[in-house]
């Protein structure tokens, strides 16, 4: 049962998500978490892991969840069948009838029009994490900042800023040795 509840739940995110993984990110948080297979944190943690990895950035979180919810590989396999079936349809589509409705206005005002809904599912996922990350809630509701992760993220910052060129694998690597680097000396 939980792996078909696995496959419905990221065949119908895959389905109903433009824009990409990251637009992706608060209909995986809202279904995940509400299904009870993760927390936010946990999912947190999970988002941060498929951001760092090879492959597409859904697949991961979704093959993430997978292992965790449904009994490790089968699970995995079922959720990451999920997510990339509807794509994988909606392109063979695409690639055969392109040519033929790349100039219909329909298309391109549907189009136009999913660029502002787009930026809305990619801010939500910002705004998520950001809150996960730069602020704590205890047991009886209480709200603390997570001053580490705000010296990490303006550290991170100032170096973007200085060195605009700078390497994504290298923004990982500092990133990763900044929060050893906090984590352990910072009480």
């Amino acid at each position: 049962m939980v792996l078909w509840e696995l496959f419905i739940t990221f065949f119908q995110i895959g389905l109903f998500t433009i824009g990409g993984g990251q637009a992706m990110i608060p209909l995986i948080a809202q279904e995940v978490v509400d299904h009870g297979w993760m927390t936010l944190s946990q999912l947190t943690d999970i988002i941060g892991i498929s951001e760092s990895t090879p492959g597409p950035y859904a697949v991961n979180i979704a093959t993430f969840v997978g292992m965790t919810a449904g009994d490790g590989l089968v699970g995995a396999v079922w959720s990451t069948l999920g997510v990339i079936l509807p794509s994988f349809v909606i392109m063979l589509f695409i690639a055969k009838y392109f040519q033929n409705i790349q100039d219909n206005f329909y298309i391109n005002s549907a189009f136009t029009a999913l660029r502002p809904a787009t930026f809305g599912l990619i801010f939500s996922a910002i705004y998520m994490i950001a809150g996960i990350t730069l602020f704590s809630q205890s047991q009886t509701g209480s709200v603390s900042i997570n001053w580490k992760g705000i010296i990490i993220l303006g550290a991170l910052i100032a170096i973007k800023l200085k060195f605009k060129k700078i390497h994504p694998i290298l923004l990982i690597g500092i990133s990763a040795g900044l929060g050893i680097l906090v984590f352990s000396l910072i009480p």
